[in-house]
């Protein structure tokens, strides 16, 4: 046995005595570390897939960075609070009169950027459907007249959300399709108690590599890479 492969075998020796512990017992389970409450959901693509309409460089740089820094700054609350993840995330952005007040702000901000973008991903897919169709289809056709003007409103609803947040196609406490915006990174269930069909992200993080500051091109590109399945199976959750 050589310098290198002694290294190794020790190596590996002590590794396996601190997950065994000492006098071959296994440790109990406060010293084994905990997984975090909260972790970075992949995309279920990769991230160049929704090129030419995002880009590559803003998609990695939006999920792994971005996104992930929401999950930390929760997961801290979380340690100091831990009853907040016996409950879905949804559960507490509804009502947040039920979050201590000492983790509050920090839960609504990082807590809504963590939902936002989970539903901003799954929102998004190449190749997919062009058009919503069934259900979804008659009621944009409905409130708005064709999908065309739904699509006109939700662009309205981000180009008029003034500075960071989100633009969303929603159904209201009246079971209605609107379009709304949400400042920073609230959910459409904090102040407005709707549910969410369709959201699109209008933080500047999430077009300027591309885009610069025409918002507006942003909005009209981001159409075509909605995964109208998804959209489909949010309005029956929303409507059911």
């Amino acid at each position: 046995m050589n310098r290198r492969q002694s290294l190794q075998l020790l190596a590996s020796t002590a590794s396996l005595a601190g997950a065994i512990g000492v006098a071959g017992r296994a440790l109990p389970s406060h010293a084994q570390q905990k997984s975090p409450a909260f972790s970075l959901p992949p995309l279920g693509y990769a991230y160049d897939a929704l090129e030419p309409h995002i880009d590559t460089a803003t998609m990695g740089y939006h999920h792994k960075n971005h996104h992930n820094a929401f999950i930390g700054i929760l997961n801290a609350q979380v340690e100091k609070f831990p009853d907040l993840a016996t409950k879905p995330i949804e559960a507490f952005l509804s009502n947040l009169a039920s979050v201590p007040e000492a983790v509050r702000t920090p839960v609504r901000n990082a807590g809504g950027g963590h939902w936002n973008h989970s539903f901003f991903w799954d929102l998004m897919a190449p190749g997919g459907a062009k058009a919503p169709t069934g259900d979804l289809k008659s009621a944009i056709e409905g409130t708005f007249g064709s999908v065309e003007k739904m699509k006109e409103a939700v662009n309205q609803a981000g180009m008029t959300r003034f500075g960071s947040g989100w633009a969303w196609l929603v159904v209201g406490k009246d079971k209605k399709l609107s379009a709304v915006n949400t400042p920073y990174q609230d959910t459409p269930h904090m102040d407005l108690g709707a549910k969410p069909i369709l959201g699109v992200d209008v933080w500047e993080h999430a077009y300027y590599l591309k885009h610069q500051y025409r918002r507006a091109d942003y909005l009209n590109a981001w159409w075509n890479t909605v995964n109208w399945d998804k959209a489909a199976a949010n309005f029956r959750k929303a409507t059911a």
